[in-house]
């Protein structure tokens, strides 16, 4: 276990629970996000989550989210006018 990347245990306790799904998943993903102490780089810790755990259970539901994390996304367009 990476303490300084899992500081509640969140990520471990959610592969523990049998059947669990992609909402409740997403749940605890975001309440773990939000416990990183300040300055976590959040990237790094995803990529510590998804090294340790995704190996263990790649079909794990929270598994796809850390995937999808570390996925880098497009920039969104700008809505409404210009000023």
């Amino acid at each position: 276990m990476i303490p300084e990347h899992d500081p509640k245990g969140l990520i471990r306790e959610s592969y523990r629970i049998d059947g669990i799904s992609m909402d409740e998943c997403r749940s605890i993903l975001i309440d773990w996000a939000l416990s990183l102490p300040s300055g976590q780089d959040h990237m790094q810790a995803v990529q510590a989550m998804l090294d340790q755990y995704g190996p263990l259970a790649p079909d794990h539901p929270m598994t796809g989210l850390l995937r999808e994390g570390m996925t880098p996304r497009a920039p969104r367009p700008r809505r409404g006018r210009s000023r």
